[in-house]
């Protein structure tokens, strides 16, 4: 992609670099906009966790599964001039959007377009990395994080956001369309070859790995209509619904029967969505 001055230009353009089945959810620039909204509502959790783990200029920090680069962005201002952020994922698309940004504002990224089988990280360069949502979706999460702890350096740090229980997504009062539609959306979670709740397991995965575990927390996001946090999980409906009609999990009848509940549910000043419950977790290389 050619360099952009104004992130308008951007956006507009970001549509002709989507690819097939880079994520679940698309890299189109619906999803670029969502992913930014997303990072909106959990932003001061991710920065939370960075200090949480020390995370300070000067430090060469892995954003895996970056995306599109809303956390590497912020990563690199942590890590400075004198440091570097080098951001892992599989969407040449999302990296394309990465690198424009870093250009304009000069920061210190590295981009590396790679499953994280295939990512190519040299042995105790790294004093960190970060990760969300990044661990769901693959097959062996303790052999992509052995990787990972081999290029932190002794005392380097891992933080990682994953799904404790997603099953915990629920709206009150609860509508039946819209419930029966959640439960899709989670089955076709739990028919991937991942585990969507791979964050319960991550303390267990770093004691075998010989990391030690340094800090547990659960995080958890309740909204109201019209607030920011209602509309983190209303992008991922108006995107994923209609997905789960093409894989087969819902008719179109089901799909619209989500919607009107969702807007029926937005007419009432007491209603709540409560999100799926994520964990941290932090820890140390000896």
């Amino acid at each position: 992609m050619p360099p952009s001055d104004h992130w308008g230009d951007l956006l507009l353009s970001f549509h002709e670099l989507s690819e097939e089945n880079a994520y679940i959810l698309g890299t189109e620039q619906n999803e670029l906009y969502r992913l930014g909204l997303q990072h909106q509502v959990w932003a001061t959790e991710a920065q939370e966790g960075w200090r949480r783990a020390g995370f300070t200029a000067g430090q060469f920090i892995l954003d895996l599964g970056s995306g599109p680069g809303y956390c590497a962005r912020e990563l690199a201002f942590v890590c400075g001039n004198s440091g570097k952020v080098i951001a892992v994922d599989k969407s040449q698309s999302y990296l394309s959007f990465l690198e424009d940004s870093t250009q304009s504002l000069g920061l210190s990224i590295e981009t590396q377009c790679a499953d994280f089988d295939a990512m190519t990280l040299e042995e105790e360069t790294l004093d960190g990395m970060y990760s969300r949502w990044a661990l769901a979706w693959v097959p062996n999460p303790k052999e992509v994080l052995s990787k990972v702890k081999k290029a932190l350096r002794p005392g380097g740090r891992m933080v990682l956001h994953e799904y404790y229980d997603w099953s915990t997504h629920q709206t009150e009062p609860p509508l039946e369309g819209l419930k029966e539609a959640i439960s899709a959306a989670l089955k076709s979670f739990k028919d991937t070859e991942g585990e969507i709740d791979i964050g319960r397991e991550l303390p267990q995965i770093f004691d075998e790995l010989g990391m030690e575990v340094i800090s547990v927390r659960l995080m958890t996001k309740i909204g109201r209509p019209n607030d920011l946090v209602w509309q983190w999980p209303k992008s991922f409906y108006k995107s994923y619904f209609p997905r789960l009609m093409d894989m087969g999990y819902l008719n179109s009848a089901q799909v619209d029967e989500a919607f009107s509940d969702l807007a029926q549910l937005e007419t009432m000043a007491g209603a709540t969505l409560f999100g799926p419950t994520m964990v941290e977790v932090i820890v140390e290389k000896p």
